[in-house]
């Protein structure tokens, strides 16, 4: 029964349940639940919850709180406690009969809202009257019934002859009682259902209080009879009854006889509830009508298994096979066939049987007559869902399980419905063959299987379809699981043959064949002969696969899926084994080489997973072999055996390489491989080399890690992405870390760092072979894919615990970022902190190690970045790569400062900042790459001044450089409008503005003055330079922001003067007038109340230049001048007078009235000097 678990609980905790009241209410059967059970299956009032069950069991008080006054009122009547049932027992239970008639009456009345208070009470006040007296009599039995002593002559009062009697005029009572009330049975229809009034108690009908008065009765007639029993401890003969048998009834005799009607009775209630209802509705329903009945039947369990006094697994049943086979014929020679829900229901009941009796081969024959001609059905039953063996196996895995399912010894309850009849018929032969095996030994088994190996032949399995086919599988792994499995697959094999050539790609073929595999691993034997068969098969599928590389998709997914089968199968043969055989190599041949050539991206994943969890097992393998072999007193026998499985290992390690390596090395380059694939194997294949170095190829000896990491971690044409996820696997390897640092390979950690940095430097490219068609920007908010910055951040924590990468943190005293999240970030902490490094560095010979180490770490940095600079151009990619660049310039200037590194940072200009499209005046840059440029052009410049500082050698192409940088971008970076705001943000004055040192600060404002004098001051002829007004905007700039030197002003100044007097602009005008007015107060300066001599010559050149032709605009501009500082224009008066005289005199027309003027008027702004000269000037008559 389902509720046995709960019932065992009640009958431990819910003993004490009721005695702490004076008075309890008898337990007794009731589906109004109140919650005094703590929410359990049963009512708090019935037997279980109550205690009273478990009370019956120990032999204690029934009621221990109730009837212990003098009297007690039964049926309305008062009675003397003690003597009332010796002395009226007919009449108490004539009175019992006359309420069970009173509530039988009931039955009569209408039952409708009305009146079903009325009728609750009344029936429910008959059966409390009923439940009480029949308590009573348990608890009168309990307490005063006494044991009377037969032999004993003494004169008895009457009252003891009546006592005496008693026990046998119970046992006739209570007969007549259930002779009475009769069959549960045969009672009439009866609605359980309830009303419920308006403060929600339920009240109940009558015929509800008539079945549950019924319950009650059986139940505790049992209870009293027991009680009877445990009491006397002799057989009670009743008086008046006999059984049929024409035997006196005692109390023995009607306890069996009314258990064995209350259990007929219990199972007729429970089929009745399936007599009318659709199969696939009963099993929604429950066999008990209500919760009552259900508890009636964990009370006549537990009861019955106490009275018994024995387990029902140490019974010694007398089997009655030959009435079972008669049955089973008779069930499955029907004409038209059994239905698939009887036959269940018998071989349900055979494997029960199976358990108790001793095995019976002729049942297992029979039944197999019966499947041997339906193997080709599902056994399934249309209306119910099934999991057995109605649907196709989907793997070798759940074949085994089902076998090991069915040869399990304890079964599951619920085989009806998870299985088919034809499963519960293999349950049934492996318990028959496995318990008649341990009793007989293999004569048995030999019976059985001629029995079965009879039923097939060519002409059979030429018949069998696919579910057929299934069946079979099944049968033969199971008589392989319990008998020789050696045997049971030869024979398959063989019938194998005899298949139909449509059968011959039959995924259930290849799977039956795997489980078989499987099978012998779990039994630890040589798969010797299966292996070569299945390998061969794979290898010729393999072939076919990669022939059929472009054919039609349908003849290739077939064939795939039977390779992916023999993939998965090999797997779990390698992954279960405890050791491997030299016939484990079998499974490792050349069609895993013609299948990776022909395999796609999915596919190839597959594959490859497959590698990995090979290697792993080998290499686990290995290690424990290792173990085994370094043991102390490890005799010879065990040592050969070791050396043998180690051979038998490296020739399978020997097939990986053979196989698989080759390919992995050929497709390094390609993107037919999934790239975290391909790392993840060479990864396993390096560590593989590591534990088992003799088993790679010639071609990786002598040192086959340091060729493969060569391969995949170093190689510099190999995908970032591939070498990051390698990188990682390998660093992670403690003991591959210390191997390679004891290998002579003393660059091991320079070349993983110089592999870190292109994969952070290539973290945007895409695809490496495109080719350079046009100018695209394949994805302005390009980002890199999360796996692989995640891959990155790994790496990059990994390597930052390198020795190498340590000291140089170390050394710098830069913080040292155990778990760096941003591998740009930590790039840009490593350059700085080696630029640190290196400037800390007092000899030269560590300053020359330093730079040897330096530039080892960059590699061929230039064809990392090379990729962003074609024509498919990639925003981030070019954002990253200049800044990273100019970061390195910058922070390494000292190191470029040497001759050894000075190629690099040429090459680096060169390539970055003045490639041949810079250089073409009438191309415009991609936009991207301005972008770029302009953010990170003041750390270039700022690097190549500190470079110019510090070389070791004055390199005039170097200040060349710089200035060609200059050249090329002050204009380009110029706004349209000379606003302060845009200008602000150039990047050249940024440089200034950002530069932390004076030398390098002074160096590059002397070559943007030079710049800036020779592109835009000194043009030929009158065309003028583009963008004017701004640049005389950013000189203005430039001036605020820096000291002005006197040097600079005589620079720049002749370039302001002769724009102030060729171009009529007036914002050309008004800022070159400002910068003329900056320069002059910058000028006054400490300079004492003297002009500076190098100022008064650029004037004095400047009306020598223009004054015969521009007098006028002249004489405008030193107002302005004189405005500022009278003592220049003083100091020029001799210079401006003579110049007057030399225009009159070229012209030859006398004086020229209107230029005196304009210079009296100049001269009227300095005072007495002005006047003086003025004089001088008319009184003159040259």
């Amino acid at each position: 029964m389902d509720n046995c678990s709960a019932a065992s609980m009640f009958l431990t905790d819910s003993l004490e349940l009721e005695l702490g009241t004076d008075w309890c209410k008898p337990p007794c059967f009731s589906c109004g639940f109140d919650n005094r059970g703590g929410g359990s299956h049963f009512s708090g009032e019935s037997y279980l919850s109550s205690g009273a069950l478990k009370r019956l069991i120990l032999n204690l008080d029934p009621l221990p709180t109730n009837f212990e006054e003098d009297t007690v009122e039964i049926f309305g009547i008062q009675w003397v406690t003690e003597t009332a049932l010796v002395n009226s027992s007919r009449v108490l239970f004539h009175l019992f009969r006359q309420q069970l008639y009173n509530l039988e009456t009931l039955l009569q009345a209408s039952c409708d809202f009305g009146k079903i208070s009325i009728l609750h009470s009344k029936a429910d006040n008959i059966r409390q009257q009923c439940v009480t007296f029949l308590h009573y009599v348990k608890v009168f039995i309990f307490r005063y019934l006494k044991v009377q002593n037969a032999e004993s002559h003494v004169p008895v009062h009457p009252y003891e002859t009546l006592e005496a009697q008693f026990p046998s005029v119970l046992v006739d009572e209570l007969h007549g009682l259930l002779l009475y009330v009769g069959h549960l049975s045969e009672l009439p229809n009866i609605n359980l259902g309830a009303f419920v009034n308006q403060n929600q108690i339920k009240l109940f009908p009558p015929s509800w209080h008539l079945l549950h008065l019924h319950l009650d009765i059986h139940w505790l007639v049992l209870e009293i009879l027991h009680m009877l029993g445990e009491k006397l401890k002799q057989v009670i003969y009743g008086h008046q009854f006999m059984n049929l048998a024409g035997d006196n009834l005692t109390n023995v005799s009607l306890f069996e006889e009314h258990c064995e009607n209350l259990l007929c009775d219990l199972i007729s209630l429970s089929l009745n509830r399936y007599d009318k209802v659709r199969p696939s509705e009963a099993l929604m329903s429950h066999h008990c009508p209500c919760p009552c009945i259900k508890e009636l039947w964990v009370l006549l369990i537990h009861l019955l298994e106490h009275r018994s006094k024995w387990s029902l697994s140490e019974r010694q049943m007398e089997s009655n096979w030959n009435f079972v086979e008669e049955l089973l014929k008779k069930s499955i020679g029907v004409q038209d066939g059994i239905p698939e829900e009887q036959l269940r229901m018998h071989l349900h009941c055979c494997l029960t049987l199976c358990d108790f009796w001793e095995p019976n081969i002729v049942i297992v024959t029979i039944l197999w007559e019966y499947y041997s001609k339906n193997l080709n059905s599902s056994f399934s039953i249309s209306w119910l869902p099934l999991k057995g063996l109605t649907h196709i196996i989907k793997s070798p895995l759940s074949m085994l399980e089902m076998v090991k399912t069915c040869c399990c010894d304890k079964q599951d309850n619920g085989l009806y419905k998870s299985s088919s009849s034809y499963t519960i018929f293999l349950c049934i032969l492996a318990k028959v063959v496995k318990k008649a095996m341990k009793n007989n030994g293999p004569h048995p088994w030999k019976q059985v299987k001629g029995r079965i190996y009879s039923k097939f032949h060519q002409k059979r399995m030429e018949e069998l379809t696919e579910v057929g086919l299934q069946n079979f599988f099944i049968l033969f792994l199971l008589l392989a699981a319990v008998a020789e499995v050696e045997d049971v697959a030869g024979h398959v094999l063989g019938l194998l043959n005899f298949l139909k050539p449509s059968f011959i790609t039959s995924p259930l073929i290849w799977k039956g064949q795997v489980a078989f595999l499987l099978m012998y691993i779990q039994k630890n034997l040589d798969i010797g002969v299966l292996a070569e068969k299945f390998s061969g098969a794979f290898r010729e599928k393999a072939k076919e696969f990669l022939v059929s590389k472009n054919d039609e998709m349908g003849q290739r997914q077939t064939l795939w899926t039977l390779l992916s089968i023999y993939i998965d199968g090999v797997q779990e043969v390698f992954e279960t084994s405890h050791c491997l055989h030299p016939s484990h190599e079998k499974l490792l041949n050349d069609g895993f080489s013609m299948l990776l050539r022909a395999c796609q991206e999915s596919e190839l994943r597959i594959v490859l997973s497959f590698l990995q969890a090979v290697l792993a097992r080998i290499r686990s393998m290995h290690q424990q072999l290792r173990q085994e072999l370094q043991k102390e007193n490890v005799d010879l026998t065990a040592q050969s055996s070791l050396s043998a499985k180690e051979r038998h290992l490296a020739a399978v390690a020997s097939a990986l390489w053979r196989h698989f390596f080759s390919f992995l090395k050929s497709q390094r380059m390609s993107q037919i491989v999934p790239l975290s694939e391909l790392a993840d194997a060479a990864a396993d294949f390096t560590l593989l080399a590591l534990d088992m170095p003799s088993t790679a190829p010639s071609d990786l000896q002598p040192q086959p890690v340091i060729s493969i990491i060569q391969l995949f971690g170093w190689d510099d044409i190999i995908w970032p992405q591939v070498v990051a996820r390698y990188l990682s696997h390998c660093l992670q390897n403690s003991m591959l870390c210390e191997a390679l640092s004891h290998s002579g390979c003393v660059s091991f950690q320079a070349l993983t760092v110089r592999s870190w940095i292109r994969c952070i430097l290539q973290m945007y490219i895409k695809n490496f072979y495109v080719p350079d068609d046009l100018f695209i920007d394949i994805n302005p908010g390009q980002a890199v894919e999360k796996e692989y910055l995640g891959q990155l951040a790994e790496l990059t924590r990994l390597l930052f615990k390198l020795s190498e990468v340590k000291n140089i943190f170390s050394k710098a005293q830069v913080e040292y970022l155990s778990s760096p999240e941003d591998p740009t970030k930590a790039l840009i902490l490593f350059f700085e902190a080696i630029g640190i490094t290196y400037g800390n560095l007092q000899t030269l010979s560590d300053k020359s190690a330093m730079v040897t180490k330096s530039l080892e770490y960059l590699g061929e940095i230039l064809k990392y970045i090379k990729p962003y600079l074609g024509k498919k151009i990639s925003s981030a990619g070019l954002q990253l790569t200049y800044r990273m660049m100019g970061i390195l310039v910058k922070s390494w200037a000292q190191i470029f400062a040497t001759s050894k590194a000075q190629k690099l940072l040429f090459r680096i200009i060169d390539c970055l900042l003045l490639p041949h499209t810079v250089l073409q005046q009438e191309k415009e840059l991609p936009a991207p790459m301005l972008i770029a440029i302009q953010k990170s052009l003041p750390l270039y410049l700022q690097g190549m001044c500190i470079v110019c500082c510090q070389s070791q050698n004055p390199n005039a192409y170097l200040n060349q450089l710089l200035g060609n940088v200059i050249e090329q971008y002050i204009g380009r970076f110029l706004p349209a409008s000379p606003h302060v705001a845009g200008l602000g943000q150039h990047p050249v004055l940024m440089a200034l503005r950002n530069s932390t040192t004076l030398a390098p600060m002074s160096l590059l404002k002397k070559c943007i003055i030079q710049v800036i004098r020779k592109s835009y001051f000194e043009c030929k002829g009158s065309l003028l330079p583009p963008r004017l007004a701004s640049i005389l905007a950013f000189i203005l700039q430039l001036f605020k922001e820096t000291n002005i030197d006197i040097s600079e002003v005589e620079l720049l100044l002749p370039g302001i003067l002769k724009l102030l007097v060729l171009v009529s602009e007036p914002q050309v005008k008004r800022l070159a007038t400002e910068n003329l007015q900056y320069m002059v107060k910058a000028c006054q300066v400490g300079s004492e109340g003297e002009p500076a001599a190098q100022l008064t010559s650029v004037f004095r050149h400047f009306i020598q230049d223009y004054g015969t032709r521009y007098d006028n605009q002249i004489y405008s501009i030193l107002e302005a001048v004189a405005a500022l500082d009278q003592q220049v224009v003083i100091h020029l008066l001799s210079t401006l007078t003579q110049s007057l005289k030399d225009s009159e005199r070229k012209w030859g027309l006398g004086r020229n009235i209107a230029q005196r003027e304009a210079y009296s008027k100049l001269l009227s702004h300095l005072g007495q000097v002005g006047q003086d000269e003025m004089q001088r000037l008319e009184s003159d008559n040259t």
